[in-house]
């Protein structure tokens, strides 16, 4: 196959919800029609003791809940599909952040009783921000939930989409009787007494059919045929070019957990979604076309696999073909590197691959060379841009609770540190150690893994910062200097030696803005990629 044949079968997806609208279900079930696994394995369900293949850490399996970035891959009709599951507990937003660098286009679950939530709003946010393409999920029909239409008004309003439905319920909850298929034009119907089985999808040209009324009843079928008059008299037709430029979202209604729906997603996905896109370094525009390899890790994970103390470099490749035990450079240090086995994910599986293309995500073994937001390349020094680090919102200070341990402490923040599961900064007075988090529940799994991965056990001290700035300045410069002695005791270096200032309150932000205009403080600091 040539790579523009490999590139136009590849789809890289990210998922993104509240926690808990089913996101991981939803994966499983995309992986179950992919044929990629036999048993589907309910995340919260006590019925079902098989954990969901996408949370392979210890402490998602005892939480249910997602902390980490998942990869899967599996091959759907003759097409190559890349999931990337992300966290939506918002303790863990900046992993999920930093994902969507790595998408090309989005599915966001929304949960019908619900509607749509905080966590929802600001991810939403982040693929606007980037025109990210996104398609909406609503889950859980087979419960009792808001209208379909007062829900894709709130998804409009609250989410400031543009929406068009591309299938409409049958009822709801325990009304609920299937979906018709706005896309294919066809009814699905749910089979009661068989909760998980889903009836044979019945097409029809006509949707005044007198079939339909003996397969749902007359009053369903009546209010069918309203609500599709409705949705082709107040909703655009979908366009596929809007829905790639960001500014329409088809929306699909199912249940994921009684495989409802999620094949007209799949199949409707497939065929609009976009391919592997162009990406934005510091010099160009890199196509995915182009014949040499370029890539850049949007995720380190250390200890995939307790057992051996490896870590991985999760590593999107942007163009050309990445090729086993060939040499690459590291842009960054200007070293070159080959990788004798990168691998390809599905969830904790991996395999060794010998080659990979654009929109496929590569583990690489690392030793420690890489960061978040390294880019790699077959020789041009050109790095890409928008992995954002972002001002943390809880501070403590950590301190050793085992004295023969600091070695194997230093080593396991270094490394926790590295993967982005929360910042470091380095007071310049005492050198003692602040860990900042976006998310309080970050302390628990930081000291979880710091005990069970590392052995290392640490405590917590609380201190009063309200917010890490980025210093810029010229440091010869006298305005600085006098800001660096007033500043001193709040004053730190984060892991890549970028100086920081740990303000106690916003108002001594804006004193100090005041006080010293040419130091220039910032809540956001691209991962930088120089040294």
């Amino acid at each position: 196959m040539s790579l523009e044949q490999e590139i136009s079968r590849r789809k890289t997806f990210g998922i993104i919800s509240h926690p808990d609208a089913g996101k991981t279900t939803l994966t499983e079930k995309l992986l179950l029609f992919g044929g990629a696994i036999q048993e589907a394995g309910a995340v919260k369900s006590n019925k079902i003791k098989k954990g969901a293949t996408s949370d392979f850490m210890e402490i998602e399996r005892q939480r249910g809940i997602s902390v980490a970035t998942s990869v899967l891959a599996f091959e759907y009709k003759g097409h190559k599909i890349n999931i990337l599951d992300t966290p939506g507990h918002k303790d863990f937003a900046e992993d999920t952040y930093r994902t969507l660098t790595a998408v090309d286009s989005v599915i966001v679950v929304i949960d019908v009783a619900k509607g749509v939530e905080e966590q929802t709003e600001k991810l939403v946010q982040v693929c606007r921000m980037r025109n990210i393409p996104m398609l909406v999920f609503i889950n859980k029909l087979d419960r009792e939930g808001k209208d379909a239409f007062d829900l894709l008004d709130e998804v409009e309003q609250k989410l400031g989409l543009r929406v068009t439905p591309l299938s409409l319920p049958i009822g709801m909850g325990a009304d609920f009787q299937g979906i018709y298929n706005i896309w294919e034009k066809n009814i699905q119907l749910f089979l009661e007494e068989k909760k998980q089985k889903v009836g044979e999808a019945i097409k029809f040209d006509d949707i005044n059919d007198a079939q339909i009324d003996e397969l749902v009843g007359a009053k369903a079928a009546a209010t069918l045929r309203e609500e599709l008059e409705l949705v082709e008299s107040v909703y655009p037709e979908f366009d596929r070019d809007d829905y790639m430029k960001g500014d329409l979202q088809p929306v699909f209604f199912g249940s994921a957990l009684n495989n409802f729906g999620v094949r007209e997603l799949l199949d409707a996905f497939i065929e609009i979604a976009p391919k592997p896109q162009p990406k934005e370094s510091s010099t160009r525009v890199v196509k995915p076309e182009e014949k040499n390899f370029t890539g850049f890790v949007f995720k380190i994970h250390a200890n995939m696999d307790p057992k051996h103390r490896d870590r991985l470099a999760f590593v999107k490749i942007v163009s050309g073909t990445f090729k086993r035990n060939e040499n690459y450079l590291l842009v960054r240090e200007g070293k070159k590197m080959k990788f004798s086995s990168p691998n390809a994910f599905f969830a904790d599986k991996k395999e060794v691959v010998d080659e990979s293309f654009p929109g496929d995500i590569v583990g690489l073994h690392d030793t420690g060379n890489f960061r978040i937001g390294d880019t790699l390349t077959a020789g041009e020094k050109i790095s890409f841009k928008g992995i954002p680090n972002f001002s943390p919102e809880h501070f403590r200070y950590i301190n050793n609770d085992d004295p023969l341990k600091a070695k194997q402490l230093a080593k396991g923040i270094d490394q926790l540190m590295d993967e982005g599961v929360a910042q470091l900064f380095t007071l310049t007075m005492n050198n003692r150690k602040i860990i900042g988090t976006v998310g309080a529940l970050q302390y628990e799994v930081i000291q979880y893994r710091l005990e069970h991965e590392y052995g290392a056990k640490c405590n917590y001290e609380p201190i009063g910062i309200h917010k890490a700035c980025w210093v810029e300045a010229d440091e010869r410069s006298e305005e600085f200097q006098e800001f660096a002695r007033l500043k001193q005791r709040f004053l730190a270096r984060d892991k890549y030696d970028q100086l920081v200032f740990l303000a106690d309150s916003s108002f001594t932000i804006v004193m100090t803005q005041e006080k010293f205009p040419n130091v220039k403080l910032h809540f956001i600091s691209e991962f930088n990629n120089a040294n």
